[in-house]
């Protein structure tokens, strides 16, 4: 899954707002990581990523 990153920084956000009294962040934060599960299992793949060098006159 391309889009893994995004599941740690949102349960690392969550983590945070508990441990700091912020309950309304981490249930906003929970509702986010639905929506990012619901989005991410529907998304297309990406097109593969390539690197086109500019070519050298001889």
């Amino acid at each position: 899954m391309r889009h893994d990153w995004i599941f740690d920084v949102l349960s690392d956000l969550q983590d945070y707002a508990w441990q700091n009294d912020l309950p309304d962040l981490a249930l906003k934060v929970e509702e986010a990581l639905a929506v990012a599960l619901r989005e991410v299992e529907v998304a297309p793949e990406p097109p593969a990523l390539t690197l086109s060098l500019p070519r050298r006159a001889h």
